[in-house]
């Protein structure tokens, strides 16, 4: 949004010209997102505490993790909104690629949002059945992934880590290859946050890296 707005002042004050630069958008937008975690997260945390929706401990761990029942859960929301806002300010919006980054995340974390409203609703650790879990996110990859292949001069030739030279072309097979990506993407901290679900480190890790 500001991209458009911003961006256009720079044939009369060149300071403009720096929205032109992914790098610096990017940078921007994380700050963005910063900042909005920083505002409004204490008051989230206060919410949550006071509408007493704490995370649901599992009952086959150790002793240990018993204390950390009650804990504020449903953060994601916060992430969520974080990122969303901060893309939607910052980034060229025009984009399909960042349409579908945006609409994956969003996809994602609504299915998110479904198990952890069980877990509270049930007061139990057990949110949507694993069936239904991977279905709600089967059928968000297949939407991204088939969007992607619809994409004018989008490849599907995908690289293969150290070999150079081959560059397989998978064609209409790029759909099912690439929701197997994302699920698994996906699942690759939910897997990793481990018994009481609090998944603020891999998250971190995982945003970093990207």
């Amino acid at each position: 949004m500001l991209y458009y707005l911003l961006f256009p002042l720079h044939t009369s004050y060149s300071a403009f010209n720096v929205f032109r630069y992914i790098t610096f958008r990017a940078a921007m937008a994380a700050l963005t997102a910063l900042v909005i975690s920083f505002l409004l997260g204490p008051w989230l945390i206060r919410s949550l505490i006071k509408m007493q929706i704490g995370q649901q401990i599992r009952d086959d761990g150790p002793a240990s993790h018993s204390t950390k029942a009650g804990t504020p859960t449903m953060g994601g929301t916060l992430i969520i909104l974080a990122l969303s806002l901060s893309t939607l300010l910052l980034a060229d919006i025009a984009n399909p690629y960042v349409l579908l980054a945006l609409f994956g995340t969003i996809g994602f974390g609504a299915v998110g949002f479904a198990d952890d409203y069980l877990k509270l609703t049930r007061k139990n650790s057990k949110g949507l059945p694993v069936r239904a879990k991977l279905l709600g996110q089967f059928a968000v990859a297949f939407i991204v992934a088939l969007a992607l292949y619809y994409i004018p001069k989008f490849s599907t030739e995908i690289g293969i880590p150290f070999v150079k030279n081959i560059h397989p072309n998978l064609g209409v097979l790029y759909i099912p290859f690439a929701m197997l990506v994302i699920v698994g993407a996906s699942n690759a901290v939910n897997l990793t946050d481990g018994l009481d679900g609090l998944a603020t480190g891999p998250v971190m890790i995982a945003a970093g890296t990207y």
